[in-house]
């Protein structure tokens, strides 16, 4: 079971890192325009801040890595604290922005800190 929670904190960060890539990098792209569902002007208007949240979700997922790589019990915390911030901000997003998020981002975080609960 450990080696399942393992996984899923790794799959959680990957996913963390996508978010970096999409608020970063391609926010005002034509993909980006349209996974995020916003024009062009609105896109332009408001990349600064999508670049700064596209930060923290690397932060996130730089945090969930260094859970997985710590040795002993204190990786196990850091994971747990790591995974805890990504199902509030999930939970956060879900009720602010569009429930898709909860399910997209807080939803993979519970399982992965599920799986490490029961490990």
């Amino acid at each position: 079971m450990k080696l399942l929670g393992n996984a899923l904190v790794v799959l959680v960060a990957l996913e963390h890192l996508y978010f970096l890539y999409l608020e970063m990098f391609l926010w005002t792209t034509p993909k980006g325009l349209k996974i995020f569902g916003n024009t062009a002007q609105k896109a332009e208007d408001s990349k600064v801040l999508a670049a700064n949240q596209g930060l923290y979700n690397g932060f996130l997922a730089a945090g969930l890595l260094w859970g997985v790589v710590y040795p002993g019990p204190s990786g196990l915390h850091i994971q747990m604290f790591f995974l805890a911030c990504v199902v509030v901000a999930g939970i956060y997003g879900g009720m602010t922005v569009t429930p898709r998020i909860m399910y997209l981002q807080a939803g993979p975080a519970v399982f992965a800190l599920a799986a490490l609960l029961f490990a």
